[in-house]
């Protein structure tokens, strides 16, 4: 018995659900992408609406459904007709995405999303490039993450993770970030002319910039937020601690003890703000040598001190991971393919993947988070 044509077109429409958008990483069936979906002696024709005009995912999509309806057996012949929402259908779209909660809230005091701060006491340590590569082991384990390249003056995740000259999509009052690796990224780098332009803001400015990142910009459910601050204990520093009370600060330190004194400023500012230091990670602890030795180019033991002082007076903050030094991980850091992905078994790359283990399996606490009960 052959299929009516209203069976085809539920099934069309069943095929059309597992076509997911690039950017929003939802089900175009979900986000109301979908118009009229017909099929006349097997013939389909399904009208597709992209959020924007000149949509950077608009070839993709149209490439998905081809193929998904193509997919369904009693399908001979597919048309896809292309436009755009119109503004009503944008702003109902935007409304549906934040599930009517005010942006501001995105990751408020009762978001589940695990955020970390990324920080250190001075510039040169490979703060970004652990970041970016943990964010990336992270999301290999499953998890959707993001990360927020707060590094305003000194942005570095977009070449890091190969996304340079990518720009991000606006939809109505929206902005959607580029996605690395399977990781939702933002940077600053994104909206200035070339990775060259240098930034030149005062607090005020840097403020109104995170605040953006963290309300405009829309990441959906997020497992975990990584944020690469800037070296230092400046503006940006405590502009995050305000927005993000709830953030678990990670310090970032080389073995050598003048960084572990600049490093050791940055967990106490981060603890000024009410954020919590959970732990140290030692960059740049060593290479490996062919005859099995270990040559300290940065000496030894900065990871081991800054966790020490910390902890003194205060919650035990631990040596978390160290991570030697690496030619493979630079070079993926230079190509913007992290070396995690590249090449995971090199040294660096297995230290990291640990360090994303520790951290994909820590346990919740409550601290500080509303429990949503109420006594009558």
């Amino acid at each position: 018995m052959s299929s009516s044509g209203a069976d085809v077109e539920r099934a069309v429409r069943t095929a059309l659900a597992r076509v997911i958008d690039p950017e929003i990483r939802r089900p175009i069936t979900e986000l109301d992408m979908v118009g009229g979906v017909t099929v006349v002696e097997g013939r389909a024709r399904v009208e597709i609406r992209l959020t924007i005009v000149g949509c950077p995912a608009a070839d993709r999509i149209e490439s998905d459904v081809r193929a998904a309806v193509a997919a369904v057996p009693e399908v001979t012949e597919t048309t896809v007709e292309v436009s755009v929402m119109t503004r009503e259908q944008r702003d109902a779209l935007t409304t549906r995405l934040r599930e009517g909660r005010p942006k501001a809230q995105q990751f408020g005091p009762d978001s589940l999303t695990r955020v970390y701060a990324v920080t250190s006491g001075k510039g040169g340590v490979g703060k970004s490039t652990l970041t970016a590569g943990l964010g990336v082991a992270l999301a290999r384990r499953g998890l959707r993450v993001g990360i927020v390249d707060a590094d305003v003056f000194g942005f570095s995740i977009p070449g890091i993770l190969g996304v340079e000259g990518v720009k991000p999509t606006q939809l109505g009052g929206m902005i959607l970030p580029p996605v690395a690796h399977e990781v939702k990224v933002i940077s600053i780098g994104m909206f200035v002319e070339s990775s060259s332009t240098a930034v030149a803001w005062r607090g005020p400015m840097l403020h109104r910039t995170i605040q953006q990142f963290l309300t405009d910009v829309f990441f959906g459910d997020l497992d975990v937020l990584l944020l690469d601050l800037p070296p230092g204990t400046g503006d940006v520093a405590i502009s995050v601690g305000q927005l993000l009370p709830q953030a678990e600060v990670l310090v970032v330190t080389t073995p050598q003890a003048a960084a572990a004194d600049v490093a050791v400023r940055s967990g106490m500012v981060a603890r000024q703000t009410g954020q919590r230091v959970i732990g140290v990670i030692e960059n740049m602890s060593g290479l490996a040598q062919p005859d099995g030795s270990v040559l300290e180019l940065f000496g030894r033991g900065g990871g081991a001190e800054t966790a020490r002082r910390l902890s003194e007076g205060a919650e035990e903050v631990p040596l978390l991971a160290t991570i030697p030094l690496s030619v493979a991980l630079r070079e993926g850091g230079d190509s913007g393919a992290p070396v995690v992905l590249t090449d995971p078994s090199d040294a660096a790359a297995r230290a990291i993947d640990a360090l994303a283990e520790r951290l994909a399996t820590r346990a919740r606490g409550l601290q500080g988070r509303p429990l949503g009960l109420s006594i009558s």
